[in-house]
């Protein structure tokens, strides 16, 4: 399935197309997965233990919240960048498949968490620029580190170096007690 979600073909795909993809027998695939939508929701699955997302959870719990929102945005993007032939795939059913909403939204809901967590961190530890609340900074932090931003840089042509720093960059301007 996340062969051919790379390829572009999850509409055209069925259950059937990954079982011959994987060399299976469409009966054992069906076993398992009662759909498209679940082998799609199993390969989401997978994205907890993507390396950049589980640097990220760490680097919210660091010890410096600077360095934590740093680190936020660049293993944002690490994220994005090593699963953007996936979930280009994924969002883009989201449009025509209702039922694939759900698969989004549990995703969003993660890192609004995570960003809620790093928000309070930047509160407590006073580096939030004044007048900033953390329901801003929530917000401000679901646009910079959003696959939609990530998607329409990459669009412009940053590579992710680039788009790292501007975020980064961008990050520190709106947020941090320093730019003040």
């Amino acid at each position: 399935m996340r062969e051919l979600l790379a390829e572009g073909a999850f509409h055209y795909s069925t259950v059937e197309h990954v079982a011959d993809r994987a060399g299976v027998a469409r009966a054992t695939l069906y076993h398992h997965f009662d759909s498209r939508l679940e082998l799609v929701d199993a390969i989401c699955e997978t994205f907890a233990v993507n390396p950049a997302l589980v640097r990220l959870r760490k680097a919210i719990e660091g010890r410096d919240p600077d360095v934590a929102l740093a680190e936020t945005i660049s293993n944002s993007v690490r994220f994005w960048s090593s699963e953007d032939s996936i979930l280009s795939q994924l969002y883009g059913v989201v449009a025509t498949d209702p039922a694939a909403a759900n698969l989004v939204e549990r995703q969003r809901a993660d890192r609004r968490g995570e960003l809620e967590r790093l928000a309070r961190r930047l509160h407590t530890a006073g580096r939030l620029q004044t007048g900033t609340t953390e329901r801003r900074a929530v917000a401000l932090l679901l646009v910079l580190t959003s696959y939609e931003t990530f998607r329409e840089l990459r669009l412009a042509g940053l590579s992710d170096r680039e788009l790292t720093r501007t975020l980064q960059e961008t990050a520190r301007q709106l947020l941090s007690s320093d730019a003040a």
